[in-house]
């Protein structure tokens, strides 16, 4: 008898999470992976003393190096987390979209751009951008005896230093974590009319944010919430861990009973 129930598990789509919203509660853009992919690559690089330690003055250079300490020099000690990297790769495809345009005009227009450049901005530091505003130049022209000059002024003469939004890379409830986005490639196959891509492959290096990095994040309060739920995502995925290396102890019990010769 047809019941028109599924026995299929609902499988779960990895996505990544950017908070920006400058208010009391950030609210999240969500860009969930279209296809989750089948393989993903997960490094763990421990942290290593150098050979001598370094002072550095205000603009950046080396004014002293003196010789490690022995309690520095022990292998075993380790201030920080181990950094974590994740690399994946995302299958972006609008054929299914485009066999209906009416309920999908974005992609019968721009294909997969949306989502590419959904996921590109993510490395960039937030900003008024093209759309916000006009870059803050001035130009002055004065036309004299001597021809014509002109001059382009800013409203700084540095470039200040921008940081870049949060992302969390939600990968099922036992995996939430912020990152931030530190390898970006696209591979566009197929291309619309208007040359927009229809098909493709992103390559994407992310890089988990620890305890420590979360503590050094400069900004202002806008900020802080974004932070604080940040912390709550990493200290969460890493008593998970705990717990699942916990449970791995009853395996290694049998691993010691069938080491006993019979």
């Amino acid at each position: 008898m047809q019941t028109g129930y599924s026995r299929s598990p609902k499988l779960l789509k990895g996505a990544l999470i950017q908070f920006s919203a400058p208010m009391l509660i950030p609210i999240p853009n969500i860009i969930v992976f279209q296809y989750n992919p089948e393989t993903m690559t997960r490094t763990l690089t421990s942290w290593s003393p150098l050979e001598r330690e370094r002072t550095y003055d205000e603009q950046g250079r080396v004014t002293a190096t003196t010789a490690l300490t022995a309690a520095q020099e022990n292998q075993l000690r380790q201030p920080f987390d181990p950094a974590e990297t994740f690399s994946l790769m995302l299958e972006l495809d609008a054929a299914d979209a485009l066999e209906e345009p009416g309920s999908h005009p974005i992609a019968t227009i721009a294909g997969v751009a949306d989502r590419i450049s959904a996921m590109e901005l993510l490395c960039y530091p937030p900003g008024p951008g093209a759309l916000g505003g006009l870059l803050n130049v001035s130009v002055n022209v004065s036309i004299g005896a001597g021809g014509i000059s002109a001059s382009v002024g800013s409203a700084a003469d540095v470039v200040p230093r921008r940081d870049v939004p949060i992302v969390l890379f939600f990968w099922g409830p036992g995996r939430i974590v912020p990152v931030r986005i530190t390898q970006f490639s696209v591979e566009e196959q197929q291309y619309s009319p208007l040359l927009y891509p229809i098909r493709a492959k992103v390559n994407i290096g992310l890089k988990v944010l620890d305890a420590n990095h979360l503590e050094n994040i400069a900004g202002d309060t806008s900020q802080t919430a974004i932070v604080e739920v940040a912390k709550a995502c990493y200290k969460f995925t890493q008593a998970q861990k705990e717990a699942l290396a916990l449970a791995n102890l009853a395996n290694s019990v049998e691993s010691i009973i069938g080491m006993l010769p019979i």
